[in-house]
């Protein structure tokens, strides 16, 4: 007996897809919990509060006031001289520590004031390394303060200052970092 074969009619395999949609959604939710995105915040700075309408702005001696003009190509004028970014900071230092001694600076650090004007054109970047530079001639004047009073350096001294709830910190009170930041005057 010959065997007879009967001809089957063959199904093409097939791979379900009914939960592929579960697992792309799965996916999509993980990637979206997980991934984390930068955003630029901005430049952290706290502003002083508005003066009233009828308080007019307290006087400050030319002397007290060290200028720096950024300008719309990014040349930096310190004192309405050209100079560059990093002179900056040796300058800010000076202008601070003076304490009287050279008429050309600041009478004392709590009077000495560091004005920072930019014009709308000017690179981000060229404002950020002006900015920046100051910042460090503070940070530079704390850390040696701090040393002064016996601290390996200002970050050691706040850390102490964390310690102590009621402690104030007399190196910022000291030397207070006065920086006033505008736009030009119009001319």
């Amino acid at each position: 007996m010959a065997a007879e074969f009967k001809k089957r009619k063959r199904t093409d395999p097939e791979i379900p897809t009914a939960s592929m949609a579960d697992i792309a959604f799965l996916l999509l939710i993980f990637f979206l919990v997980t991934t984390t995105i930068d955003v630029d915040t901005g430049i952290g700075m706290v502003l002083p509060p508005k003066l009233e309408e009828d308080v007019e702005p307290p006087p400050i001696k030319e002397r007290n006031v060290l200028k720096i003009l950024v300008n719309e190509q990014g040349f930096v004028l310190l004192e309405d001289l050209p100079s560059s970014v990093s002179l900056i900071r040796e300058e800010v230092k000076k202008h601070v520590l003076n304490n009287g001694v050279d008429l050309m600076y600041s009478e004392s650090p709590n009077r000495a004031l560091i004005s920072i004007k930019t014009a709308r054109q000017t690179p981000y970047n060229a404002y950020i390394d002006v900015l920046d530079e100051v910042w460090m001639a503070y940070f530079e004047m704390w850390d040696l303060e701090a040393r002064q009073l016996g601290y390996a350096d200002y970050a050691t001294y706040l850390t102490t200052l964390n310690d102590d709830e009621d402690a104030v910190n007399q190196i910022r009170e000291k030397i207070k970092a006065q920086i006033s930041i505008a736009e030009p005057d119009a001319q």
